[in-house]
């Protein structure tokens, strides 16, 4: 009987499509699916270290089977950002860690787990390794629809909160060649939805070809079986015309935007080493709205960062008010490792005042996304449908071009197609609607002609 294995994933889709990939090598090596961790033979954990207390979040969760009696253990690995941060400190203080393996030699995850078992030594490689995307594919996707594929690894910025440089290294592009044989892959397997992944992916530049980030979205417009593109995340500095026009006219490019600002102050702005002022932010929200109709835009907003005064959270709110985001993703500052802000600013915006900022921040966002969707209210969405309902039987979810969540009564055929819905209800964080009459299941035990 094969041995089985399970993968815990934290963090970003990056990570996501990480552990599809250690999934993928983990089967070519002689593993099967664990119906659970707990009844793994192997336990891969896949970590993340962007947010705050991620490295304690890894042992309270190792802790859990430090408890076990050691013939019930399973062999353990831990993997990706806090692997790379800590290294063997992690073995340090977990001693039921075998193998920890850092983000740039993720493909020998095999190798050294059988060399830990060979000489019954923890094993640690953080060491960087030229060829840093899998062989063609290796990916075990999780999500029938919707595909994962990496067009850049690391960054070059070094924004002053930022880890990303120091756990994924500098930035490294993969061949354009590489990418649309990926992309064809998965659309050969019945993937309809296409994300290209970077930790700044609008800074694509193909060492294969004379392509930039537009010319990727044109080249992965013409794959056939691919209906919808998104990408995940830009900056706003390397925005360029070529890529709004690319938004505006591909019609396979969803028009939103992931847009992070961080901040709505330019002095923050300037501390936190973004490279973007307020002003030209928001002269860039009119360039993109001016070019793409209808585009729908979200972001990334930290408060508290070291030296944010009142009037700079102001400036925030002001920002978020101005722009009218569709969604966002937002946090309180918290010092990371190996950062210049850590570093260098002293972490003194109190606790309870980062918190209140967040709370009033968030319930400001939550206030225009109502009321953005309400006035969705009534008109007919056309969403790719991906997901059955977690909290209702027999309703199912897509999403718009525009990334809003849509919920609908259906059935199983629906996953994987484009479907037309009538909103008649709305919430902050999702609508509810039901199917157009040609796009309705057909009854119990009928046939469906499309």
């Amino acid at each position: 009987m094969a041995r089985t294995y399970a993968v815990e994933t934290f963090g970003c889709q990056m990570n996501v499509h990480d552990s599809e990939r250690l999934g993928g090598l983990l089967q070519q090596a002689g593993y099967a699916p664990a119906g659970s961790a707990e009844d793994a033979d192997l336990l891969v954990v896949n970590t993340c270290s962007v947010r705050e207390r991620a490295a304690e979040k890894l042992f309270a969760r190792l802790d859990r089977f430090r408890r076990r009696a050691p013939e019930e253990r399973p062999l353990v690995a831990v993997t990706g950002c806090v692997a790379q941060q800590e290294g063997a400190r992690i073995v340090d203080r977990a001693p039921i860690v075998d193998v920890v393996i850092g983000t740039q030699a993720l493909a020998m995850l095999p190798q050294a787990i059988e060399e830990a078992e060979r000489t019954g030594r923890p094993q640690v490689d953080t060491n960087p390794y030229d060829n840093v995307s899998f062989p063609l594919g290796v990916a075990l996707r999780g999500d029938p629809v919707k595909a994962f594929v990496t067009a850049i690894e690391g960054c070059n910025d070094f924004c002053a909160f930022c880890v990303v440089p120091y756990t994924r290294g500098r930035e490294r592009m993969r061949p354009l060649s590489e990418i649309l044989a990926e992309v064809s892959a998965a659309a050969d397997e019945g993937h309809r939805e296409v994300h290209l992944l970077g930790q700044i992916v609008n800074h694509y530049r193909a060492p294969d070809a004379d392509c930039d980030f537009a010319g990727l979205l044109e080249r992965v417009q013409n794959v056939e079986g691919i209906d919808r593109i998104r990408f995940a995340s830009p900056h706003p500095r390397h925005v360029t015309r070529r890529m709004i026009e690319a938004i505006r006219d591909l019609p396979k490019v969803c028009k939103h935007l992931h847009l992070p600002v961080q901040s709505g102050s330019t002095r923050v702005l300037a501390r936190m080493r973004r490279r973007h002022t307020r002003e030209r932010y928001l002269e860039l929200i009119d360039e993109i709205r001016a070019q793409v109709s209808g585009v729908s835009l979200s972001t990334d907003m930290i408060v508290g960062f070291p030296g944010e005064t009142a009037a700079d959270f102001e400036q925030t709110l002001g920002l978020t008010e101005a722009v009218r985001y569709h969604g966002m993703f937002s946090f309180k500052y918290s010092e990371r490792p190996n950062t210049l802000a850590r570093a260098r600013m002293p972490d003194d915006v109190p606790e309870p005042e980062k918190a209140r900022r967040l709370t009033v921040l968030q319930a400001l966002q939550q206030r225009i996304q109502q009321e953005l969707h309400d006035a969705m209210i009534e008109r007919t969405v056309t969403v790719l449908a991906d997901a059955r309902s977690r909290r209702r039987a027999g309703e199912y979810a897509g999403r718009t071009s525009g990334n809003t969540v849509v919920n609908f009564p259906g059935d199983s055929t629906c996953i994987g197609r484009l479907l037309d819905v009538r909103v008649e209800r709305a919430g902050p964080n999702s609508l509810w609607g039901t199917l157009s009459p040609a796009d309705e299941p057909p009854p119990a035990g009928g046939g469906r002609v499309d």
